[in-house]
């Protein structure tokens, strides 16, 4: 990821970020403050009643602030990784000056990098106007603004929340510590607060627990939260995340998300936190997924809408795997027939006949020959249709889901010398066993593909191969494999082994078959060499694969869409000279394709395979490639 443009003051040292539980002391925060006020003093109490809204800075008071901007504490929010402006890349040259009232709200400026206090408020609340209609402001500066607001919505709930934890230390069950903020609190702590918020107790319950949560085990995200570089539900999702943890623990797991909470996605930081569990303690990962399977249940209830849902929970991964990839294959097998609708209306026709031993393909004429349900083609339970309905005792579980699934996993845990997370397509990371599991029910299946994906110190990735048999005349087994000897080894396929880790590796898995042989490639990371390059407009199979193994999803900063499921996207386009490379191309969805040929924005695609968006505001946003499992 590109380096933040900005640098703080050198006494502060490097990696400050969260080098201590709270990014900004009371003393660096009125100094700042004491900043802001040098151009424009606040009122005396006696001349409240005169205050008016600060005039517009002029040309040589926006400079100062912007020169602040840069060696203020202000930093402290660009250094954690806020999504936005002070995201590192995305701070951009001011192209001219502003005279409105919220200047120093554009890009990169003083406001726009503030951590979240009452100061920043005041100067919010300038910026609207009498009328809120922020008048004479940018597109630019007016998203600094919002920007403010949600760092300041941010700053008040974890104010909230440290008035709840005072409440818990003041409710201590008995026997607690004085002075330590207590395991539990007095079972009637939640009622008090239900009554003062006009809350159910259970919403009270959820507040304390937060609350609790925050000040005992997760200082880095109270502080972060408290300067408005996440948000509450961010908060939420790490406190839940890391609540099998104990405190150690909590800040280790903490430690590694928080650098970037900020600008990843919802979906992003719930990856990022679930991945960091698992890797700071997987046997606790593995015990509460064990847990949670005792719980499995399907689950029914009317929508709004007044159609019903029906949901499956805490089911066994591989046959929710292997359910999955059946549905789809029915759902392109109605459509193949007719049957109108998009992928997901197909899929829930699909769920629904597979259920009940249905077959919805539409009818034909009689000359065609109707199915014995009067649709067209095999009926439930015969060659080619959908299974019939299950009885009361299940139908057969499939032995192993089948191979359009990439499951990908460090070298280090397929063997089964560390304990560390896998990710599989489709479900996120995985803990260690649950890695091994799966990649002994894939190999039961002839047709699953495996790739090997080697990672830099950061998770990204610069080396992949994919899997082909070994050739009959160097086969050395044949069959169901050596059972008596590990379930997965990954060898050279050489006596001298490949060089630099690159080169020709075999993979015996636990399935049937012969042994596979892998050739890891490298994947540029700076200079490309045009290795993969496509001579035409199509990237081919290899060239598509490769971009979607550094880019496991689309490459806007706010989509999580896989990229299996995303276009080959060249960022110059192939038509002005563009080439269908690794260093012009990424996955993107079909609408972000169609955002980014809007000629209002702009997407650079920088060697590290980091995307810079640039919106039509003139506000940068950037991407880095996946970091997988290291």
């Amino acid at each position: 990821m590109a380096a933040s443009s900005a640098q703080g003051p050198s006494e502060w040292g490097e990696g400050l970020a969260w080098s201590r539980p709270d990014p900004m002391t009371a003393e660096e925060r009125e100094a700042w403050l004491d900043q802001l006020a040098e151009a424009d003093e606040p009122p005396e109490e006696d001349d409240a009643g005169d205050w008016e809204d600060p005039a517009p800075l002029t040309a040589e008071e926006l400079a100062e602030t912007r020169d602040g901007a840069a060696t203020g504490p202000a930093v402290w929010a660009g250094l954690a990784g806020r999504r936005g402006p002070s995201q590192p890349g995305s701070a951009r040259v001011y192209p001219g000056e502003s005279a409105s009232r919220a200047a120093a709200f554009g890009s990169g400026l003083a406001l726009d990098v503030m951590p979240a206090c009452p100061g920043l408020a005041l100067s919010a609340d300038a910026a609207a106007g009498d009328d809120d209609t922020y008048a004479g402001v940018s597109d630019d500066e007016l998203l600094g603004v919002l920007s403010a607001w949600d760092r300041l919505e941010a700053h008040m709930a974890a104010r909230k929340l440290a008035a709840a934890a005072e409440l818990i230390r003041r409710n201590p069950v008995e026997g607690s510590q004085p002075g330590q903020m207590p395991e539990a609190w007095d079972e009637f702590a939640e009622d008090e607060l239900a009554s003062a918020l006009a809350e159910s107790r259970t919403a009270a319950g959820h507040l304390l627990d937060l609350a609790r949560d925050l000040a005992a085990r997760l200082p880095g995200t109270a502080a972060a939260l408290r300067d408005g570089i996440i948000t509450r539900p961010r908060a939420r999702l790490i406190a839940d995340a890391t609540a099998l943890l104990d405190e150690a623990e909590s800040r280790a797991a903490e430690a590694e998300v928080l650098d970037r909470a900020g600008r990843l996605t919802p979906g992003g930081l719930r990856a990022a936190i679930a991945r960091a569990v698992m890797e700071v303690a997987p046997e606790k990962a593995k015990k509460r997924r064990e847990a949670a399977a005792k719980d499995t249940r399907v689950e029914r209830w009317a929508e709004d809408s007044g159609n019903a849902a029906l949901m499956g929970r805490e089911l066994p991964p591989a046959e929710v795997l292997a359910a999955d990839q059946r549905i789809t294959a029915w759902a392109k097998e109605l459509g193949t027939a007719g049957l109108e609708g998009d992928m997901d209306q197909l899929r829930a026709r699909a769920y629904l006949d597979l259920l009940l031993g249905k077959d919805s393909r539409p009818r034909r004429d009689s000359a065609d020959g109707a199915g014995p349900d009067g649709s067209s083609g095999p009926g439930p339970g015969d060659p080619g249709g959908p299974p019939p309905a299950a009885g009361p005792a299940g139908g057969a579980v499939p032995g192993g889901f089948a191979g359009r699934v990439t499951l990908t996993v460090p070298l280090t845990t397929l063997t089964g010398l560390a304990g560390r997370p896998g990710e599989l397509s489709g479900l996120g990371p995985i803990d260690p066993w649950l890695a091994r599991d799966l990649a002994a029910a894939a190999a039961q299946n002839p047709k699953t593909t495996w790739c090997v994906t080697v990672t830099d110190q950061h998770g990204h990735a610069v080396g992949h191969g994919c899997a082909r048999p070994e050739p009959k005349s160097h086969r050395k087994r044949a069959g169901p494999g050596n059972r008596g000897g590990p379930e997965f080894t990954f060898t050279p396929a050489s006596r001298d082994g490949p060089p630099g880790g690159y080169g020709t590796w075999r993979l015996h898995t636990a399935g049937p078959g012969p042994d596979l042989i892998i050739t890891l490639d490298p994947l540029a990371t700076g200079d490309c060499d045009h290795r993969y390059e496509s001579r035409g407009h199509h990237p081919g199979v290899k060239l598509r694969h490769l971009v979607q193994v550094r880019n496991a999803t689309c490459t806007s900063p706010v989509c999580r869409r896989p990229a299996a499921q995303c276009d080959f996207e060249h960022n110059i386009p192939y038509e002005a000279g563009g080439r269908t490379c690794l260093c012009n191309g990424g996955p993107k969805c079909r609408h972000d394709h169609r955002l980014k040929q809007d000629r209002r924005w702009k997407v650079d695609q920088l060697p590290d395979a980091t995307f810079r968006w640039t919106t039509p505001s003139g506000r940068q946003y950037t991407t880095e490639p996946t970091r997988y499992p290291i």
